[in-house]
């Protein structure tokens, strides 16, 4: 037996046309906030440049500078000092620096203190202790409860006197 199937299909064509248009919009513009370029051009300075910048979508602000490194300032102040014959001169410089104040003191050679050197600038530190780089240090240090010092001798007059005015009034 033989079978046979034949199947036809009408021939349609459909056809479909479309336009698209529309616009790219950006929203976000690129950020333009750079950080500026602080130049110091000699080798020998005590400072170093710093520079930052942040930016949004509506500011940007940039800045830069140069910021002083007062402790080599003081090494080379103390360098020429010592070049050109004033070792006293360039130990006093070092001084101003409590670290060095503290080493000199503990090695047994106290700083200079307005030209005098030895046990008389020991004797002028210790009549003067606010003169010394380290005061606050050495006033936790050394200063008891009971002992009252110039700066709260004065702040306890000026207390006393207030409220002797406020009694008046």
């Amino acid at each position: 037996m033989l079978l046979s199937v034949s199947a036809f299909a009408a021939d349609t064509v459909t056809s479909t046309s479309s336009t698209v248009s529309g616009t790219t919009t950006v929203d976000r513009t690129p950020s333009t906030a750079n950080a500026p370029s602080v130049v110091i051009n000699n080798q020998d300075v005590c400072s170093f440049a710093a520079s930052a910048a942040i930016q949004t979508q509506v500011l940007g602000i940039a800045g830069g500078t140069a910021i002083r490194d007062l402790n080599c300032e003081r090494l080379k102040l103390s360098r020429a000092l010592y070049r050109m014959g004033m070792k006293v001169g360039a130990i006093a410089m070092l001084c101003q620096d409590a670290r060095i104040f503290n080493a000199m003191e503990m090695a047994g050679t106290p700083c200079p203190f307005k030209g005098k050197i030895g046990l008389d600038a020991a004797k002028a530190w210790a009549e003067n202790p606010e003169m010394r780089p380290d005061y606050d240090k050495w006033v936790k240090e050394n200063v008891t409860d009971k002992e009252i010092t110039k700066e709260e001798a004065t702040s306890l007059g000026i207390g006393i006197g207030g409220i002797l005015l406020l009694l008046l009034l």
